[in-house]
């Protein structure tokens, strides 16, 4: 009996990796972010695993399902590259451009929008208003001026 053909399994797990990182790992850092150079580095190494797993696979005297998982494992991980690619690619520049969104520290203009209890609420509003304390014990002398406002926008589809 053969060997396990640790190489195809390696290069394949290794691929499915590098798909998966970009999105929870590697788009942390800016220097990983603005081009994916550390996964496609994975995919390269994973596509000479998988070159050796499928010289290893097609040797003489290997099983059949050796020839059978071979490449269909090598197939699976280069579907991943394309994947990766395309999304890397392709499909990240059909976002539209934020050019109009406000930047950070940048005024945000004044606008109304209705909270949880149904009533309308604007920022002009939110930043005259003074700060009620949480608690009644907490009163001081006066209430406490505004100072701000944080806005959090999410960008996508609710």
């Amino acid at each position: 009996m053969k060997k396990l053909n640790w190489p195809i399994w390696l290069g394949f797990i290794l691929s499915i990796f590098s798909f998966f990182s970009y999105p929870t790992i590697f788009v942390n850092w800016a220097v990983t972010r603005d081009f994916p150079w550390a996964n496609l580095l994975l995919f390269a190494i994973a596509a000479v695993l998988l070159f050796v797993g499928l010289r290893r696979a097609f040797a003489p005297g290997r099983r059949l399902i050796s020839k059978i998982i071979g490449p269909a494992l090598a197939a699976l991980s280069f579907l991943a590259l394309g994947m990766f690619i395309f999304v890397a690619f392709v499909a990240s520049h059909w976002l539209p451009p934020s050019t109009n969104a406000p930047q950070v520290g940048q005024k945000a203009p004044d606008f109304t929008l209705t909270d949880t209890n149904n009533k309308p609420v604007s920022l002009s509003a939110l930043l005259t208003q003074p700060i009620e304390p949480a608690r009644p014990a907490m009163v001081a002398e006066s209430p406490r001026p505004p100072r701000g406002v944080l806005l959090i926008f999410y960008r996508g589809y609710w």
